[in-house]
């Protein structure tokens, strides 16, 4: 059985890439580091290259993070967080003036020219956000990224010692639901009605894997990232098959709301 049938039709760029990943490492003996990954991307890569022979693969974003860099390496090595090259960034704002959400912070990044495989989470922690970047790409934002929106911003370099995470977590749920369809499983995860779902997509509201998706059919993974404005976030984590009863069985961790 071909790999790709594993995957979606549209990832078998990223595979291809993974395994050009995987054979870099065993032809050359040496670590690869990757950009940053979002959980679909993380999932692919941890279930191409496993934990088992002589390739292996360990993932870093700081704490509790949803886009991480891989670390492809040879079974000789025992990396720790700094072989990431992660650089923790805060961001300072006149608060008491003006309320920054995600959307600004991340809308201001991306106007410096940046890829999006170069930063990884934005974090609200009170009056601060903190950035995870690429260490090689820290002084390119301490120095360029001078304002969001029209209000001017301060950005340094910190210590992970000095970073307070949020105090909002993930929380788990086991669903049986009757098909892996977006709506379905929007419908089972939030606990609305199938048709208020499939309203909410067509609406444009739903965000997989941080791209918009309008499609009521589309059919979910595990380690898809689903946004739900107005809602949170929800991650599927591990499926693990059907019942007797020809339902599906799945764990869905949320976030906000």
């Amino acid at each position: 059985m071909s790999l790709y049938q594993h995957f979606r039709k549209e990832e078998q760029g990223f595979i291809d890439r993974v395994l050009g990943w995987k054979d870099q490492t065993e032809q050359t003996y040496a670590p690869k580091l990757t950009d940053f990954l979002d959980p679909r991307q993380v999932f692919i890569v941890q279930s191409i290259i496993g934990t088992t022979g002589e390739v292996k693969v360990s993932f870093e974003g700081g704490d509790s993070a949803e886009r991480k860099r891989a670390l492809i390496y040879p079974d000789y090595l025992h990396p720790s967080t700094d072989d990431f090259d992660l650089q923790l960034l805060e961001i300072t704002y006149p608060s008491k003036f003006f309320t920054v959400e995600h959307k600004h912070v991340l809308g201001s990044l991306m106007g410096l020219g940046i890829k999006r495989e170069k930063f990884g989470d934005i974090i609200f922690a009170g009056e601060k956000i903190y950035l995870v970047a690429a260490k090689e790409f820290a002084s390119f934002f301490t120095m360029n990224l001078n304002q969001i929106g029209k209000h001017s911003v301060l950005v340094k370099e910190v210590d992970w010692k000095d970073y307070t995470p949020s105090n909002e977590k993930w929380k788990e749920r086991f669903v049986t639901l009757s098909s892996l369809r977006l709506d379905v499983v929007l419908a089972g995860a939030l606990t609305l009605s199938r048709q208020k779902a499939q309203l909410l997509i067509q609406a444009g509201k739903i965000k997989v894997n941080f791209k918009e998706e309008e499609q009521p059919s589309f059919e979910c993974a595990q380690g898809d990232m689903i946004s739900v404005r107005g809602f949170g976030r929800l991650r599927i984590g591990e499926i693990e098959g059907k019942s007797k009863k020809d339902k599906w069985r799945l764990t869905i961790f949320t976030m906000g709301g």
